[in-house]
């Protein structure tokens, strides 16, 4: 477990929020209604929480 900084693919995303329930200090919906990270170094073990891979490194 480590900290990364870490993207949403938008062209990936569907605004699930599984990220931001698991992970409400690094992730939230934004006005899109796809998910966007809100810090700067995130746990890398997000990336697992995205059921379709839209969250990586960047």
């Amino acid at each position: 477990m480590g900290l990364k900084k870490l993207k949403v693919d938008p062209n990936v995303c569907i605004g699930c929020g599984a990220c931001c329930g698991t992970y409400p200090d690094s992730f939230q919906i934004g006005d899109d209604g796809l998910a966007e990270v809100i810090s700067d170094e995130v746990d890398e073990e997000a990336m697992a929480v995205c059921p379709v891979g839209a969250i990586v490194e960047d």
